[in-house]
């Protein structure tokens, strides 16, 4: 005889049935709908309870046309950064009773669009993004199209017009590389991001601004674009190589990294030179480094905090969802925190 597959599925005639109440009751308790005295929706939640019932958010959806489902699109969960917005975003759904469905683009537009068809077709309530570039609002469009709200998270895109939850890489770069001017640093190359993603653009914007400020030359040459695709071991070997076998006249005495995993392999690069951080040259990076942060910190980083980014990005879904008097579109600017460690060195 066969083994039974599957348990009993108790249903809401079984929940009826123990609390001696109507199945219409029973649905009327679950769904928070109608007036229900008090002693009667205790006894059917402690039957529910009992019996372990789990409703069919299927089933649910098709009579609300709602799933309480929001999507969270992220570029790369490998970065602790993204980690931290999905933790935080994962929080403020469950205590709002929605839930997440994640999907990670890594960097790539066309996973973005497969997984934007996939938020489409589970008829997500709502799409919280970080885009891939500014060619995203495509994406974007086309879940507007669809009735599905979107909130932008740490990127924006040129032409969209709606809620975002941002960090100042303007502010945070000009801070950083301040830093590095009072430390006696004049001469400070940009490991960048590709132009195509906005905090790329305001980052260097920053960079450019200080060394202005402290009436520096901006040298073009230090300036370097990466693709974050590519971050493999020693990728970036061929742009550090580019700047440090430079004239030592006019080679560059310190190096922004304008995120983490940037950093990390810039200093993969600089080991194999034989060039130690910071005695040779100092570095400082946008964004965290963890798990090593908690053992011994050492890079000097403009941290984000990215948990409030995942938690404030729910928030203004869920208010977008519920309030259709909502219209005018709001934004939030994170300021970054300046941690100076060991990654850079008076000149």
């Amino acid at each position: 005889m066969r083994e039974k597959e599957v348990d009993n599925v108790v249903t809401i005639y079984d929940i009826a049935k123990k609390a001696n109440v109507s199945p219409m009751t029973v649905s009327r308790v679950i769904n928070n709908s109608g007036n229900i005295r008090l002693a009667t929706r205790e006894k059917v939640e402690r039957a529910i309870k009992e019996l372990g019932y789990i409703p069919n958010a299927a089933a649910r959806s098709l009579t609300s046309n709602k799933t309480k489902t929001l999507g969270l699109l992220l570029t790369d969960i490998t970065n602790p950064f993204f980690a931290r917005v999905a933790r935080g975003a994962e929080a403020k759904a469950m205590e709002t009773g929605y839930r997440i469905l994640l999907a990670n683009t890594d960097e790539d537009f066309e996973k973005e669009k497969v997984y934007t068809d996939m938020m489409i077709s589970a008829r997500v309530d709502g799409v919280i993004m970080a885009p891939t570039n500014d060619n995203s609002l495509e994406q974007i469009d086309r879940l507007k199209r669809h009735g599905i709200p979107t909130v932008l998270l740490d990127r924006t895109v040129q032409g969209f017009e709606g809620d975002c939850v941002l960090g100042d890489s303007y502010k945070g770069s000009r801070d950083l590389v301040h830093h590095l001017i009072d430390y006696g640093h004049t001469r400070i190359a940009l490991v960048n991001g590709p132009r195509t993603i906005s905090t790329s653009r305001e980052r260097e914007r920053g960079y450019k601004e200080a060394l202005k400020l402290n009436d520096l030359p901006v040298y073009e040459n230090y300036i370097q674009e990466f693709d974050f695709r590519s971050l493999e071991p020693n990728a970036a070997q061929s742009i550090i190589e580019k700047l440090m076998l430079l004239d030592e006249a006019k080679r560059p005495t310190a190096i922004f990294a304008s995120n983490n995993f940037i950093a990390i392999s810039v200093i993969q690069s600089l080991e194999q030179m034989n060039l130690r951080v910071p005695e040779d040259i100092s570095i400082v990076c946008f964004d965290e480094i963890e798990p090593v942060v908690y053992f011994d910190p050492f890079f000097t980083v403009a941290a984000q905090p990215a948990t409030d980014f995942g938690k404030i990005s729910v928030q203004y879904l869920i208010e977008r969802l519920e309030n259709d008097d909502l219209e005018q579109a709001r934004k939030v600017i994170l300021p970054p925190d300046i941690h100076i460690r060991k990654s850079t060195q008076k000149i």
